[in-house]
C-alpha cells in the first residue's frame, strides 16, 4: 500500500503566517497554471479531488496543505503564468509564491509540473533559476506524457535533464508521467517520499494483513437447514476475537 494513499486536506492559507510550524518537512507541488498539477496530486494519493482540478487555469489561489503521516505534508502552490487573472490578484499569488519559497524552514523539496509538450518556458528556468540557491531537491515531473510516443518522452526528459543541469547546485531528476494512465506514479512516490524522509510503501498492520488473507465467503453458500442449529466447534466458540 503507499504512503500517500491516506493522505488527507489539511488547510488553505492566503498568507505564510497561517501555516502550521512545528519542524515538520513539506514537499511543494508548483508549475504553470494548466500543467496538470493538481491531477499529479490527485493520482500520487490515487484519491480522486484530493486537490482541486478545474477546467478553468489559475483556480489554485491559495496554498493547499495535505498532511501524508503526522509532521509530512504535500503542498499545493499557486500555478503561476495564467494571462486571464486580473492583475492584483496575479500580484498576490506571486507575493504568495515568493514568500513561500523562500522562507519557509519547513521546505523539504521541491516538484516542479510542466507539460511535456511544452517544457522548460521562460517561467520555469527563472522559478528554478531564483529557487536554486536554497540548495533543495528538486524533481521536474514532465506531465500529459501519453500525448507522446515513448520515444518522444524519453528525448524530452533527456534533453530536459541536460538543458537543468547546469541550474541547480543540487542534481535534478527528471521524470514523464500520465496521471489518466498512472505511468510513473511509483517513481514519483519514491523522489516524494524521498525528500520527506519517509517510506514510499506504507507498513501494512497485522488486522490489515488478517483481513486481506480472509477467504472470501462462496457467492452460492447457503444458510443452515431450516430449524437446524448452526455446527460450532468448541474452539471456534472461545475463539478471542480478531
Amino acid at each position: 500500500m503507499s504512503v500517500f494513499s491516506k493522505t488527507v486536506f489539511v488547510e488553505s492559507a492566503a498568507e505564510i503566517e497561517r501555516l502550521p510550524s512545528d519542524g515538520g518537512r513539506e514537499v511543494a507541488f508548483v508549475g504553470r497554471s494548466n500543467a496538470g498539477k493538481s491531477s499529479t496530486i490527485n493520482a500520487l494519493t490515487g484519491i480522486g479531488r484530493l486537490a482541486f482540478v478545474s477546467k478553468q487555469p489559475g483556480r489554485t489561489q491559495l496554498i493547499n496543505l495535505f498532511e501524508v503521516t503526522p509532521g509530512h505534508r504535500i503542498v499545493d502552490l499557486p500555478g503561476y503564468g495564467y494571462a486571464k487573472v486580473a492583475k492584483d490578484i496575479k500580484r498576490d499569488w506571486g507575493i504568495l509564491l515568493e514568500r513561500y519559497l523562500q522562507e519557509r524552514q519547513e521546505l523539504a523539496g521541491l516538484v516542479i509540473i510542466m507539460d511535456i509538450r511544452h517544457p522548460l518556458t521562460p517561467l520555469d528556468i527563472r522559478l528554478i533559476e531564483w529557487i536554486a540557491p536554497r540548495g533543495l531537491p528538486l524533481h521536474v515531473v514532465l506531465s500529459k506524457s501519453d500525448k507522446l510516443t515513448r520515444q518522444q518522452q524519453a528525448q524530452v526528459v533527456r534533453e530536459v535533464t541536460e538543458a537543468l543541469a547546469p541550474l541547480a547546485p543540487l542534481p535534478v531528476t527528471v521524470q514523464s508521467l500520465s496521471s489518466p494512465k498512472r505511468l510513473g506514479l511509483d517513481t514519483l512516490a519514491s523522489a516524494v517520499a524521498g525528500f520527506l524522509g519517509i517510506e514510499a510503501r506504507a507498513a501494512v498492520s497485522s488486522s490489515e494483513l488478517r483481513e486481506a488473507r480472509r477467504p472470501a465467503a462462496p457467492s452460492g453458500a447457503k444458510g443452515s437447514a431450516k430449524g437446524a442449529p448452526a455446527r460450532t466447534s468448541k474452539r471456534a466458540a472461545h475463539k478471542p476475537p480478531a
